[in-house]
């Protein structure tokens, strides 16, 4: 592969490098790093995983450790428009020229060993860190933990966000199990920061059996909302009072103290005013962004899960519309679109239902997509081959003071930014 071809052409060719577009295990991706020479991607490191919350919980991360004067690379996955939304450095997404580099050493380190999208993905983020002399990595697992190409990398800190049920095929079938996988991130005698007041016995235990320090939610640091706009988080002698995350939902004061637990089991220097400035300043796109087109709210969210599903029920309770709730919702073929309809159907008024077509095995046409969710109130809603006619058709049908709910997955928000004049970009968001 040359390296004068653009990024496009890039992120095509290693599309084709694995028959299988995600292939769990660690000898491969550590068998390339290790001819790529790796090392450490900053002078600390921390690795985010669980079931949801992990993005917005790297967002606070990176805040608060940019607004202490750290220099500092996080990479995520997926992405929404560009492929470069997953590597940044102080907040500014990679060029496209600095990817194809990274992507050229890793090729010229593979030999013949096949990498899947994300292990490529993965050693490239490495090795752009690497050179950019962090004082902090913050890197999101991709699925699972254990097994997935992240956890090459010792953690100074893991976090785990939540277990709850996804990815079942890969992961299992119940949280103990799951949460066995994602604790696989945790290194002996370093801290692993728990987000869940009840994380499963399985992470705890493994915790147990490697010396990791856990650190929970509400057991080990503690967090309420105050009474004038605050909230309030706490540990043994030490408290801060805090403005209210950016990121909207309830859930994001969990994941902004989550956020907090971490940097402070880094021990790294943060004053009062840093750890303010980062949680209210902290964003991401697609969760539970909203755009106002002719006075109706327009609400994205890249929920895909039953446990999401609920933290955005929570959301859409406490922020009532002036009118009706109108849910456009598409979803991949692998995910448990019913439990996400029982959660929501409370609080939505008319389904618009959309195929989504550009996610290779797990895309899903309409019609199986209805089929899907036969038994619940959304199969009766309106079919629609693709979210932008979807959405086209319920802000034909909503007037103003209604909101116009947009969800299920990264590849359903990033067709209606698409639709709605954001700019395209490209590469895959699985």
């Amino acid at each position: 592969m040359s390296a004068n071809r653009n990024l496009e052409d890039w992120l095509a060719y290693i599309e084709r490098q694995h028959p299988k577009s995600i292939d769990l295990g660690l000898d491969r991706v550590r068998a390339v790093a290790e001819r790529m020479s790796l090392g450490a991607p900053a002078e600390r490191t921390v690795v985010v995983g669980g079931t949801n919350g992990k993005g917005s919980t790297v967002a606070f991360i990176e805040a608060i450790a940019r607004a202490s004067g750290l220099r500092v690379g996080a990479y995520t996955s997926p992405h929404l428009l560009r492929y470069n939304e997953r590597v940044r450095v102080d907040g500014v997404q990679a060029g496209d020229t600095q990817l194809i580099e990274a992507f050229d050493a890793v090729e010229a380190a593979r030999g013949e060993t096949p990498l899947t999208y994300f292990e490529y993905g993965t050693l490239a983020a490495l090795w752009i860190f690497e050179r950019e002399r962090l004082d902090l990595a913050i890197l999101e697992v991709g699925l699972g933990g254990r097994l997935d190409a992240v956890n090459i990398v010792d953690a100074d800190v893991a976090v785990i966000t939540t277990v709850d049920l996804d990815h079942q095929d890969w992961l299992g079938d119940d949280r103990e199990v799951i949460g066995r996988e994602k604790a696989g991130i945790a290194r002996g005698w370093k801290p692993l920061v728990l987000g869940e007041d009840d994380p499963p016995s399985s992470v705890l235990g493994h915790a147990y059996r490697i010396g990791a320090s856990a650190i929970r939610a509400n057991c080990d640091f503690f967090f309420e909302p105050g009474d004038d706009g605050t909230w309030r988080w706490r540990e043994v002698n030490f408290a801060l009072e805090l403005p209210m995350p950016a990121l909207a939902a309830p859930v994001q004061m969990r994941n902004a103290a989550t956020a907090i637990a971490a940097l402070r089991a880094l021990d790294i220097p943060m004053t009062r005013e840093a750890i303010a400035e980062g949680v209210a300043h902290a964003h991401l796109a697609g969760r539970l962004q909203r755009i106002g087109k002719g006075g109706i709210d327009i609400v994205l969210d890249v929920g895909h899960n039953p446990q999401a599903a609920r933290a955005l029920a929570q959301w859409l309770t406490a922020t009532p519309a002036d009118g009706r709730t109108l849910a456009v919702y598409a979803a991949l073929a692998d995910k448990d679109v019913a439990g996400v309809v029982e959660a929501l159907a409370p609080n939505v008024d008319g389904w618009w239902l959309a195929g989504i077509g550009d996610a290779g095995p797990r895309g899903t046409d309409v019609d199986a997509f209805a089929a899907r969710l036969a038994g619940t109130v959304a199969a009766e809603g309106t079919r629609h081959a693709n979210v932008p006619q979807a959405l086209k058709a319920a802000l034909a049908s909503a007037n103003p003071g209604d909101r116009v709910l947009v969800f299920g997955s990264f590849h359903t928000v990033a067709d209606a930014m698409r639709a709605l004049g954001s700019e395209g970009g490209e590469g895959r968001r699985l």
